[in-house]
């Protein structure tokens, strides 16, 4: 099953990570969201690390801002890659905080990172990593990056 997983700490950070859910069902990857605090629910947090494996996940993209403990700690419980978004909330450090956070790993628990506010990226790597195993994935991926060349190429004609 190529299903992504779409955590995020609360609900104030959806809007930004409604890019990478509107990017992964573009590619037609099953898309499960829910809000998964680190420090308010860890109960569910540990529950969601430990069996997100079991419950068909490929990929799981976590956002989170502040001090963004999210990522890592998922990281830490799962053996699927993981992807951390940075989010520059309203009590950020202009968002150094959270980048900080999810990028300074130890080493054995990973966390891809994308930009702050990143979560288009986020989908688009996830599906990446997943199309290295489902061709009809990779073949969207392909088209996907087409279209990108594309767009530059036209408004590199526009300038003409």
């Amino acid at each position: 099953m190529n299903k992504v997983g779409v955590i995020m700490g609360s609900k104030s950070d959806l809007p930004i990570m409604q890019d990478a859910i509107d990017i992964l069902k573009g590619f037609d990857l099953e898309v499960e969201v829910d809000i998964v605090s680190a420090h308010r629910t860890p109960d569910k947090l540990f529950d969601y690390g430990k069996h997100a494996h079991t419950r068909g996940f490929s990929v799981i993209i976590a956002g989170a801002g502040g001090a963004a403990h999210l990522p890592g700690m998922i990281a830490s419980l799962s053996p699927l890659p993981v992807i951390g978004v940075p989010i520059k909330s309203r009590n950020s450090i202009d968002g150094w905080d959270s980048i900080l956070s999810i990028l300074q790993m130890p080493g054995g628990v990973p966390v891809a990172t994308v930009a702050l506010d990143g979560a288009k990226n986020a989908g688009i790597l996830a599906a990446q990593i997943i199309g290295a195993h489902d061709s009809l994935t990779l073949d969207k991926i392909v088209a996907f990056k087409e279209n990108l060349k594309v767009k530059v190429n036209e408004s590199a004609k526009d300038l003409q």
